[in-house]
């Protein structure tokens, strides 16, 4: 993988001397996610292959362009998981795309974000210089945590080489539990078993049925469903699959997808359309048809953010940054790309 790493660099370098935008690109799942760019392609396809994995220290290294099910099925022979259970989004998903989007699944809000899984990173910066970020244990002292800034940056802070990530033991069993319920009332239970000793690692409220799952012991569970009630749901592990992947019907959308962050017990906004609720409250989807200053407006007032994650792209994808924040974008996307040649205006116009 020596000349792979070579020659990714050599193409980061020639793009800094001539100033010239890249696209960076692996399994291209997500390329939906964001503002359209422009620029040379830079495939990382290649550039495959786990570096190491531990399974008694729980974690694994891996090049950035490895497949994501590779991975899952590695570690799936140890009965591991990844905490933030990321999507896929199409078979070529990457490790590389799961980091660079940021994205999590029906875990997150009970196991972690997909930062809280990163250890380790090595990255190709904008000047085609190799960083090194993290290693392969928890983070325990004072100072920034720059591995984790590349989570979610799309790209845009540099090329990703290689990860290490933190990994957890597959549960035991798990079991999904289906209630019939009122929004205001899913949201509130929702609040309420969080702040409980359920095991509960995922929910998800489609605008009728309210979906827990319970993860543990076979005893733990059957506590559990006795107290949570409702009817037991077949096929639970395809059913979680079919939210994290956005086959599920509602994700069936007709208009745009938007995907709002909120505090867990905002009430439902008043925006028209279909909306499904995950992460105990926290995450709502809305597809809608409404005009984008109303949605944003409503979800600044609820003291959340929105982005349109599917749909007719607007200029602005991802939710307005105040200007103090913005200035701190500015001086990072500086400091790792001084030529901003690393998909630029991915994420926003400024970047």
């Amino acid at each position: 993988m020596g000349d792979c790493n070579e020659e990714i660099a050599s193409q980061v370098q020639d793009a800094y001397h001539y100033k010239t935008a890249l696209q960076i690109q692996a399994g291209n799942t997500k390329a939906f996610y964001g503002r359209n760019i422009r620029g040379e392609l830079l495939s990382l396809a290649k550039h495959t292959g786990i570096v190491e994995y531990e399974p008694t220290e729980l974690y694994i290294t891996a090049r950035c362009g490895t497949p994501l099910h590779e991975i899952e099925q590695t570690i799936a022979e140890q009965n591991q998981i990844l905490p933030c259970e990321p999507p896929h989004f199409g078979s070529t998903a990457t490790i590389g795309g799961m980091i660079a989007a940021g994205l999590a699944g029906p875990r997150r809000a009970f196991s972690g974000n997909v930062r809280d899984c990163m250890l380790g990173v090595e990255i190709l910066n904008g000047v085609g210089q190799t960083l090194r970020f993290g290693g392969r244990v928890m983070k325990n002292v004072a100072g920034y945590d720059v591995s984790r800034l590349m989570c979610g940056a799309l790209g845009t802070l540099g090329v990703l080489m290689s990860v290490t990530l933190r990994l957890l033991p597959k549960p035991t069993s798990e079991q999904t539990i289906t209630l019939t319920m009122d929004s205001s009332s899913a949201i509130q239970k929702m609040n309420q078993w969080a702040n409980s000793a359920m095991p509960i690692t995922a929910t998800f409220y489609d605008g009728s049925q309210l979906y827990i799952r319970i993860s543990g012991s076979t005893s733990t569970i059957d506590v559990c469903s006795k107290e949570l009630g409702g009817e037991i749901q077949n096929n639970s592990e395809s059913f979680w699959k079919t939210v994290k992947e956005q086959t599920h019907e509602f994700f069936s959308i007709k208009n745009s997808l938007w995907r709002i962050s909120l505090p867990p017990n905002t009430k439902t906004l008043k925006i028209n359309g279909n909306y499904a609720v995950e992460w105990n409250g926290a995450l709502r989807w809305y597809d809608t048809t409404e005009d984008e200053n109303t949605i944003r407006a409503q979800t600044e007032q609820a003291g959340g953010h929105a982005c349109l994650f599917k749909g007719n792209v607007t200029e602005q994808v991802f939710h307005p940054l105040p200007d103090a924040s913005m200035h701190l974008h500015k001086q990072l996307k500086h400091v790792f790309d001084p030529a901003n040649i690393l998909n630029p205006g991915k994420m926003f116009a400024e970047l």
